[in-house]
This record gives C-alpha cells, sequence and structure tokens, in this order.
C-alpha cells in the first residue's frame, strides 16, 4: 500500500498545484471522485490492462465517461496517467488530493473510536477541543469499538490519540515488561 501512495503522490500534489493556481479545486475533487470510481470498476480495468486497447482508445472512452467534466487538463491528465500505466492508482491519487484540499482550508478529517455510543452534545464538545488545539477545523465520524473498553481513539491523519481503557493497559503493559 505505501508504494501505491508513493506513485500515487506526484500526480495529486501535481493536480493539486494546477488546481489552486486555476482556482478549480472543486472541479478537479469531483472528476477525480469520478475517476477513482472508474478506476474501482473490474469492466474499466480489464478495458484498460486489454493489450487491443490502445491508450488512446482508453483515453477517449474515460473522456466519453466523465462527459463535460474533461476540460483540456483532464484530458492531458489522463494521458500521462494511462501513459504510465498509473490507472490503477487513480482512487489513490484521489484521496490524496483530498487530504492536499482539507489541509489547504484548514480542514482535517478526524476518525474517533468510542468504546460508547458518543452523543451530539459530547461530540461537539470533542471536535472543539481538537480545533482548539491543532488549529485546524475538525470534521470528525464515529464508530463505537467496544474493544476499547472506556474512553476514545482519535485518529487525524499520522496523529492519534488514544485515550482508552485499552490503550493505557497496554502501555502499562509494555512498560511493566521492560
Amino acid at each position: 500500500m505505501a508504494e501505491l501512495i508513493t506513485v500515487a503522490r506526484p500526480y495529486a500534489e501535481a493536480v493539486f498545484r494546477l488546481a489552486k493556481e486555476s482556482n478549480t479545486l472543486a472541479l478537479w475533487s469531483d472528476t477525480l471522485a469520478n475517476l477513482a470510481l472508474i478506476a474501482g470498476n473490474k469492466d474499466a480495468l480489464d478495458v484498460v490492462a486489454n493489450p487491443k486497447c490502445s491508450a488512446t482508445q482508453v483515453q477517449e472512452l474515460l473522456v466519453g465517461l466523465l462527459g463535460t467534466d474533461a476540460s483540456a487538463e483532464v484530458k492531458n491528465f489522463l494521458a500521462t496517467v494511462i501513459e504510465n500505466r498509473r490507472f490503477t492508482t487513480l482512487p489513490a491519487v484521489a484521496t490524496l488530493f483530498e487530504e492536499l484540499k482539507a489541509a489547504d482550508e484548514g480542514v482535517a478529517q478526524a476518525h474517533i473510536e468510542s468504546a460508547f455510543a458518543v452523543t451530539d452534545a459530547q461530540l461537539a464538545e470533542l471536535t472543539a477541543t481538537l480545533n482548539q488545539q491543532l488549529k485546524r477545523k475538525i470534521t470528525a465520524d464515529v464508530s463505537v469499538n467496544p474493544d476499547l473498553i472506556g474512553g476514545i481513539k482519535v485518529t487525524i491523519g499520522d496523529l492519534v490519540i488514544d485515550a482508552s481503557v485499552r490503550g493505557k493497559l497496554t502501555a502499562l503493559a509494555t512498560s511493566l515488561k521492560s
């Protein structure tokens, strides 16, 4: 997986710079989301991998599927992706693009795991605290994970805040072993 992201990152960064300069972040966001859906389709993967289909034919097919979203820049992007045989990286490119866009907008996506259901008031208080501590607007999705025993675990990109009972027990057990 790390290799896929390593390959996808330059594409995402290049598209992000282009979109930022041309003030088309929303358009590129939609286009990359559509391309990611197409790249996740088995039939589309079969067509792209088929040696009987030329790069031009594949590009024309994808442009046709995108319809009005296919600007000259999108066509150039697709030509590069197809020529370099990077079609399967499109979902990762879309994900990385969205991360760059969110970071540029000062927004971060948090995944919150809780041992028990979180009320709207608790979620609002938690996101307000995270907003203040990280100096970014935090949007959060919440899932219940009874394995945590109690407390919460917050993941924002590479940052993990483990305030769960399980996390504290694991840390204690690790410190007792050393």
